[in-house]
């Protein structure tokens, strides 16, 4: 399962090499992470990439290649390998110090911006934000919104801020543990929606989830024994500061979602939403 390679290779032969080598690594796509990596190296759309197979790689792009694909084999994050992430249409800088922004929160994006989609300079928090990116895609469809975007890990919140500066998006990114910050607390006590992508995977599963997960944060990953520690904290808060009417929105484990439905009794309203897999993971709590 080496990675060694001729001085001279075009594009069609490294692809073919690299997507061999990443299948025989484990990576569930290694076609399109095949040609992720040979976008980024040889900085080519992939329109580009296609229409000229016979190009040769230079000396540099072949070396960096080759390293960048030796990490991905060990089943490093291809995202912390390029150094950013595509995230409901925008282009993210993603560290190892954030949870890597994942295909199916954009569902939960898109729930969002349903849910507000009768309401006019509606007030967002995003808990827990990580990257900014659930914030950020709100903010991006709803500039008339006021976006709240919290965490507590500061590496998180340095990230955020450099991806809203970067993308041109204003949102407030407040250091605190949930909605207990006191500027937090009068911002939820205005908010249509809160959101929230939190911990939500029981400590259990650490040996049971795939290198790339391995790879996040545990903070941002494991939500303790039964995986809802912090999604219980979340619920008490927001339940307690929301005014009638208000909402919040999370992504969870499907496996516990009908235990967070069953101890939010006192919600006047609640709905689970499906994932593209049809396993209910979002659950809307209405105030």
């Amino acid at each position: 399962m080496g990675t060694r390679t001729t001085n001279t290779e075009s594009i069609i032969n490294a692809r073919h090499r690299i997507e061999k080598c990443l299948g025989e690594a484990g990576v569930a796509s290694p076609t399109a992470e095949a040609d992720l990596l040979l976008e980024s190296v040889l900085k080519l759309d992939r329109v580009s990439l296609l229409l000229c197979p016979t190009r040769v790689l230079s000396q540099g792009e072949q070396a960096k290649l080759t390293k960048w694909l030796a990490r991905r084999m060990k089943r490093e994050p291809l995202q912390h390998i390029l150094g950013w992430a595509p995230f409901f249409g925008l282009e993210l800088e993603v560290t190892s110090d954030t949870l890597v922004p994942r295909p199916e929160t954009e569902q939960l994006v898109e729930l969002s911006l349903r849910r507000l989609s009768d309401s006019t300079r509606p007030v967002v928090l995003d808990v827990g934000t990580g990257s900014g990116a659930i914030a950020l895609a709100i903010k991006l469809e709803r500039p008339d919104a006021t976006v709240v975007a919290t965490d507590i890990s500061p590496k998180a919140l340095r990230l955020a801020r450099r991806n809203a500066n970067k993308l041109g998006l204003q949102i407030n990114v407040i250091a605190a543990d949930l909605l207990t910050h006191p500027k937090v607390t009068k911002w939820a006590k205005k908010a249509r929606l809160v959101v929230s992508n939190p911990p939500y995977l029981p400590d259990g599963d650490r040996e049971l989830v795939p290198p790339e997960v391995k790879a996040d944060p545990d903070l941002a990953v494991f939500g303790g024994l039964d995986g809802l520690d912090v999604v219980r904290r979340l619920e008490h808060q927001a339940q307690s500061l929301l005014k009638p009417g208000a909402e919040l929105l999370l992504e969870l484990d499907p496996r516990n979602l009908t235990v967070v439905r069953d101890f939010a009794k006192s919600w006047e309203y609640s709905q689970s939403y499906e994932d593209l897999a049809e396993r209910k993971r979002f659950l809307l709590l209405t105030r």
